[in-house]
Formats: structure tokens, C-alpha cells, sequence
């Protein structure tokens, strides 16, 4: 066995495409998937390579000191990508702590258990750390976010991600612990937990249910499909330079009611609705507080150092999305659980 490879929150969405990704392009690695299943984390998102020689799941919370450290000795791993981190900008401005506890304190863990077991010999040793743009604020309707932005969170959420991704850029420089980070705009595509954007309206629209749009959907976003991530992911985990950081964006910018109104358009035409029927399901709910104008990322900076490119049409990531959430109804029956239930409630009722 070549490289041992740890990927945290490997279970979760983007994690689980890196995860497979991983196991069936490099069957020399062992890929060692440590996820503490939360609502978000799903094991039947790996069901097809679960009994792959080179690939071990380890049910591990990453908030847990001495788990962690077990899990470094027991594998020595020459490389860590570390996705494990609650995401949802609405469960932060409800839950705060548990974003401090598992993006900051959690992250603090495996620097430190890298550190441990890396010592003095960082030869072919990687501490890959995966962000989003969140970090760097709000834009206006020009520019981009660049590698040189300046951080300027606005949600518990993205600040909790910012402090992580200082944390492991002091290693780096405190420590000379071999480190890369990379900043993603919003992601879509298969496995998605249906508290998202996307797959939230696809499966209301599936349900003849009201499809919440915040504010007046003026909120513009850039998207970025999921399978592209982790190609890009694979890239710079093998190719990028210790210290450096890498923005990863779809190229792909929308505001969100046009968005929907796609979406609204491709299922019609899937479900075979009248043209108009799944729109009229859309209802403007309160807009939540911080929530930023526009996300841009420029990612000049992967694609000309590593020929990386996104999908380039979005139409066509979509269509593939929806095609494959209307295939998997069972799966999304499956986490549809009652706690979610009770968590939409609470978002979205009264708004």
C-alpha cells in the first residue's frame, strides 16, 4: 500500500465525491474516512466502493482530542484533506457553538496530531485544508475574490471557517507544517443534504411544496459542480505548493430567483408539468440576517497553473443534478429525517 490518506468528513457531500474519487483512481492509497455522521454525514453515499480493499471508514469526531491522535497512530498518515465541518450558515446563526467546537477547536486537533506524528520529516507529508469564500465578505457588482483578498466573514459560519484557516496557515509558518488551502464557491450536484439551495428546491418542487427564496432572490452566487471540486481537489492535493492557496470557482455567477426559475423550467419538463406550474410554487420568506450580496471567485490562478476548467455549462450540471435526485427518491426519503423536519420548520415558518 503507497500513501495512507486521511479524509475527514468523507460521508458528507463534498467529502464523499472526494472519497471516491480517491479510492477508485489511486487503489495504491489507503483512504481512511473519518466522519462523525451527523444529519449531513451518509454512508449511503459510498455504498458502491464501501468494500474496496483500499478504502476504511472510521466513525471519529474530530472535536475529539485523543480519537484523533488514535487514529494518526494507528494509520501514520502521510497526508491529510480535511473537509469535516458544519457548513449551513443558518444552523450558525442558530447553533453558533457548534461551529466554534467542530471548525475551530476540531481543526486545532488534527494540526496537532499531523504535528505529532510528522515530527521533523515532512517528506512527502500534506496538511490539506478545504474552505469557502465565505471568508472573504460580501462583494458589490464588480470583482472577484482573489488569493490576495482580504478575510471580512459576516456569519458565525464563515468566521468559524476564517479562524480554522489562519490556524493552519500559522502551522505552517509556526510549525513549518506542509500546508495548502483552498476556497470554494457554493457547490451543487448528486448527494447534496436537502438543506441547500438546490437540492431543498428540487425536492419541494418533487412535492408540490413552497420553494423559500430569500428576501427577493437578488443574492447572487457562484456554482460549482460538485465533481469539479474534486478534481480540482485531486490537483492540487498532489500538485500544490506547500503555503499556498488556491481559490476553486465555477466561473458560474446567478442570482438566486433566476436560478430557481432554471430549476423550476427542468423539472417541468422532467416531472411533465405544464411550463409555469413548478414557479408558481416559489414564495419570498424573510431574508436572514449577514446574508451577503455576491460571491464571485477568480480561479485563474488553479486553472493556469494546473489546466483545471468547470463544467461550462451550468444548464447542463443541473439537468445531471436533477436527473439524479429524481432517481434516488429512496435516498432522499432516507435523511428526510423527523429532526430535520423540525429544523425546516423552525428556518423557514414565519419568515
Amino acid at each position: 500500500m503507497g500513501k495512507s490518506i486521511l479524509i475527514t468528513g468523507g460521508a458528507g457531500f463534498i467529502g464523499s465525491h472526494v472519497v471516491r474519487r480517491f479510492v477508485t483512481k489511486y487503489p495504491h492509497y489507503r483512504i481512511v474516512n473519518a466522519d462523525k455522521l451527523t444529519y449531513a454525514g451518509n454512508l449511503d453515499n459510498l455504498s458502491d466502493i464501501e468494500k474496496c480493499s483500499n478504502y476504511i471508514f472510521e466513525k471519529a469526531d474530530i472535536v475529539d482530542k485523543k480519537t484523533i491522535a488514535a487514529l494518526f497512530e494507528k494509520y501514520g498518515f502521510d497526508g491529510v484533506i480535511h473537509l469535516a465541518a458544519e457548513s449551513h450558515v443558518d444552523r450558525s446563526i442558530s447553533s453558533p457553538d457548534e461551529f466554534v467546537h467542530t471548525n475551530i477547536v476540531g481543526t486545532v486537533n488534527l494540526l496537532n496530531a499531523a504535528m505529532a506524528t510528522w515530527k521533523n520529516d515532512h517528506s512527502g507529508k500534506l496538511f490539506y485544508h478545504i474552505s469557502t469564500d465565505e471568508v472573504y465578505g460580501s462583494l458589490g457588482k464588480e470583482g472577484m475574490f482573489t488569493e490576495e483578498t482580504p478575510y471580512d466573514p459576516r456569519s458565525p459560519y464563515s468566521a468559524s471557517k476564517a479562524s480554522s484557516d489562519h490556524l493552519v496557515r500559522a502551522y505552517w509558518h509556526t510549525f513549518g507544517i506542509p500546508v495548502v488551502v483552498s476556497n470554494c464557491s457554493n457547490n451543487y450536484g448528486p448527494n447534496q443534504f436537502p438543506e441547500k439551495l438546490i437540492p431543498l428546491a428540487i425536492n419541494n418542487i418533487r412535492n408540490n411544496k413552497p420553494v423559500p427564496v430569500y428576501g427577493k432572490g437578488e443574492n447572487i452566487r457562484d456554482w460549482l459542480y460538485v465533481e469539479d471540486h474534486a478534481s480540482a481537489i485531486d490537483l492540487i492535493f498532489h500538485r500544490g505548493t506547500p503555503g499556498e492557496t488556491y481559490n476553486i470557482g465555477g466561473n458560474n455567477e446567478w442570482r438566486n430567483i433566476d436560478l430557481i426559475k432554471l430549476l423550476c423550467r427542468i423539472m417541468d419538463q422532467k416531472l411533465g408539468r405544464p411550463e409555469g406550474t413548478s414557479e408558481k410554487l416559489i414564495t419570498y420568506v424573510k431574508d436572514r440576517p449577514g446574508h451577503d450580496l455576491r460571491y464571485a471567485i477568480d480561479s485563474s490562478k488553479l486553472q493556469r497553473e494546473f489546466g483545471w476548467s468547470p463544467i461550462p455549462d451550468f444548464s447542463e450540471g443541473l439537468e445531471k443534478t436533477v436527473d439524479w435526485y429524481l432517481s434516488n427518491t429512496l435516498w432522499l426519503e432516507r435523511v428526510l429525517s423527523g429532526d430535520y423536519e423540525k429544523y425546516y420548520d423552525r428556518m423557514y415558518s414565519g419568515r
